[in-house]
């Protein structure tokens, strides 16, 4: 049994770390995220999570480890944004302004598919032209849902968070223990 992370986040690799887990190969899937007309964050982000696990090539006994975070501000979803521009009008929108953060997380060995996701919900301070500005400069918002990632520099916008923090940098750590455990990764076992 191997265990195969669908994704090339370089945060979700580290997070899984901090619990003990390394995946014995890396295989991000190359899918098509772009949301359905009218669908729903939450669904949305489900839906990205399962199509990413299937997508990914394994061995029936390889557990396959696939998530997706989604940024959402009431129905409007906030992926990653294509360039500076766009997340600039990202961090104006969310600036002093509440939204929810869904991680959704599938896992997959062989036919069968174990999923969870985690809402949390952050709020951001009021954010000044030279903060964004400032941010915007260090590149930090590429590859991030909403055009920003807590763990770094945009940690010192979140007034609050209720929720996973782990879910929110994206990966929540205690279901996406639960569901490879619920798969057979044996989790706690000295020496896995």
């Amino acid at each position: 049994m191997r265990l195969i992370l669908g994704s090339g986040s370089p945060r979700r690799s580290d997070l899984l770390a901090q619990i003990g887990v390394i995946a014995d190969a890396i295989r991000p899937p190359e899918i098509d995220e772009t949301p359905g007309k009218g669908e729903l964050p939450r669904p949305y982000c489900a839906r990205m999570a399962r199509e990413k696990a299937r997508a990914v090539e394994a061995d029936t006994d390889d557990i396959v480890l696939a998530a997706d975070t989604t940024v959402a501000m009431g129905r409007r979803i906030l992926g990653k944004p294509a360039d500076v521009g766009e997340a600039a009008q990202f961090l104006h929108a969310l600036s002093g302004r509440r939204h929810r953060v869904i991680t959704a997380v599938a896992v997959r060995r062989g036919e069968r598919l174990w999923q969870r996701d985690v809402v949390s919900a952050v709020k951001m301070k009021r954010l000044s032209d030279e903060e964004i500005n400032a941010y915007l400069t260090s590149g930090e918002w590429q590859g991030k849902a909403g055009g920003y990632g807590i763990q770094g520099m945009a940690g010192a916008f979140a007034a609050w968070i209720s929720g996973s923090f782990t879910g929110i940098v994206g990966l929540p750590l205690t279901e996406t223990a639960g569901l490879l455990q619920a798969a057979g990764y044996p989790m706690w076992e000295a020496g896995a």
